[in-house]
């Protein structure tokens, strides 16, 4: 992502701010066996930029930086069920995986985006939110994220992505968006680029855990392209895709996400190309020992 401001250590967070551009790129390592490796230095990894070398500026492992989690809920109707049926799988994920430094939030969405728990929020409390804003009981008293617009459908999923991503940029650590929903975005005045470069551009990773409405077991065109967004969703951003549609038990699938977010790596770099012209910069990390694998975002868009 590109920021005029970022913060180099933990210790100094609220201290130091360089006035560059740099590209953050959060990242994991796993081995040949598919195990995660955290114990690696600046010096293990090569980073290119459109096939150019770039000088990393900053690096640490998921121990040394806090994290913020944003669980991104589907409730429109189609959703509101599943949502409803994985609470309890929501609240022992933020209870086993954040720490006291660490900070979730809440946000729904259907025909609006809605701040439905703010950040600070203890994982119960965070539940009892959720459950409550589930009964549609004074939805106006949530905060709005982004501009009001006038939705005919009820189904936002892009627009709840990008002002998610939004919203998680202002905030300091590493950003991950949890996202329930089938991907089958119905009324937003945003597409699949425009949230892909959103989780980008804010260095936000998403994982994906989409519940599909199937008819007599059988997928529409309007559930493969659901399945299709949530995928490519995720793959841009250098997190995992789930399909929760045959399970009524998600705790392997949030282990997974935690796990994998205890092992994420972050580092910065400078870019070599100084010109902002809108173009899309594929990023690469390379371990230099053998039988080891990166997964990150793919890339970024150098927007003025």
């Amino acid at each position: 992502m590109l920021r005029r401001s970022f913060l180099f250590t933990p210790a100094l967070l609220a201290q130091i701010r360089v006035e560059v551009s740099l590209v953050n790129v959060p990242f994991t390592v796993r081995d040949s066996n598919g195990a995660w490796i955290t114990d690696l230095n600046p010096s293990d990894f090569e980073v290119f930029e459109d096939g150019i070398p770039q000088k990393i500026s900053f690096f640490s492992r998921a121990a040394d930086s806090p994290l913020t989690i944003a669980i991104l809920a589907d409730t429109s109707g189609s959703q509101d069920d599943f949502i409803r049926d994985h609470r309890r799988d929501i609240r022992h994920f933020l209870s086993t995986v954040m720490t006291p430094r660490d900070q979730s939030l809440l946000v729904c969405f259907s025909d609006t985006i809605r701040l439905v728990s703010p950040p600070g929020k203890q994982p119960d409390k965070l539940d009892e939110d959720l459950k409550s804003y589930q009964k549609r009981r004074n939805i106006k008293d949530y905060p709005r994220l982004g501009e009001k617009e006038i939705y005919e459908n009820a189904s936002a999923v892009y627009d709840g992505i990008v002002e998610t991503a939004r919203y998680l940029g202002s905030l300091t650590g590493r950003r991950a968006i949890i996202l329930l929903s089938d991907g089958e975005d119905n009324t937003s005045a945003r597409n699949l680029y425009d949230a892909v470069e959103a989780l980008q551009e804010f260095g936000v990773t998403l994982f994906s855990l989409r519940y599909s409405e199937l008819r007599k077991n059988t997928w529409s065109a309007r559930n493969k392209y659901g399945r299709a967004t949530m995928t490519r969703l995720s793959l841009e951003s250098g997190g995992l895709d789930f399909d929760a549609s045959a399970s009524d038990d998600l705790r392997n699938e949030f282990r997974l996400i935690a796990t994998m977010l205890r092992a994420t790596y972050d580092l910065a770099y400078t870019s070599s190309e100084s010109e902002r012209d809108g173009v899309f910069r594929k990023i690469r990390i390379r371990a230099k020992r053998p039988g080891l694998t990166t997964r990150h975002k793919t890339g970024y868009y150098a927007r003025p």
